[in-house]
């Protein structure tokens, strides 16, 4: 179902029983566009009011997103992923399979999120070390956030960080190191709590 209020730009491809709710916008052109990029939308998404879309995101099955979230082009997005109300995707960015994204999150280009992690409300990650920089857009490097792992809810990761897999962020962390596989880290800046017993 295609509300009657969305746009749906050409070169969209979507699969069977998507829904296309009021005032979103898919396929936005964006800048440098290259001629003939196509946007792909994998069956069975719910794609809520107000938000946009751009060129080039491939997106696989059972998509959803809340209202008013913004992917900016040329994302790939496995299968089962959601993304939350407000949250904002930028470009280039890799995100896994059962990826869950909450509310008002930042996720800026060039970021991975690897299979089944988790982040948690008004999480921010970073991609800058020095965004005032003449050479600031040669530098950028995301978080890499590994299988599973989860990060708690008003977290920051800073550029480059890489959060192991099964690990464990609590809520209101700055990340300013990499993290390993199956610890808890908390604090500002994050430091060590315990490891994960299985």
């Amino acid at each position: 179902m295609i509300a009657s209020t969305a746009i749906i730009h050409p070169g969209v491809e979507l699969g069977e029983e998507v829904v296309v709710e009021d005032f979103c916008i898919i396929g936005a052109p964006f800048r440098g566009q290259p001629e003939g990029t196509v946007t792909r939308i994998g069956r069975g998404a719910v794609i809520r009011s107000h938000t946009v879309i751009y060129a080039g995101n491939v997106i696989g099955e059972n998509f959803q997103t809340g209202n008013k979230a913004n992917i900016r082009e040329c994302n790939t997005i496995g299968d089962n992923v959601s993304i939350g109300t407000l949250s904002v995707v930028e470009h280039h960015v890799e995100i896994g399979n059962e990826v869950r994204i909450h509310t008002q999150a930042f996720v800026p280009e060039y970021s991975i999120l690897e299979e089944g992690c988790w982040l948690g409300p008004q999480v921010t990650v970073t991609n800058a070390k020095f965004p005032q920089s003449p050479d600031v857009k040669n530098g950028l490097r995301g978080a890499h956030v590994k299988r599973k792992a989860k990060i708690g809810a008003g977290s920051t990761l800073l550029p480059g960080v890489v959060v192991g897999e099964n690990a464990l962020i609590g809520a209101g962390s700055v990340v300013t190191k990499d993290v390993g596989a199956d610890t808890i880290c908390a604090g500002n800046p994050a430091k060590f709590v315990r490891k994960i017993h299985y």
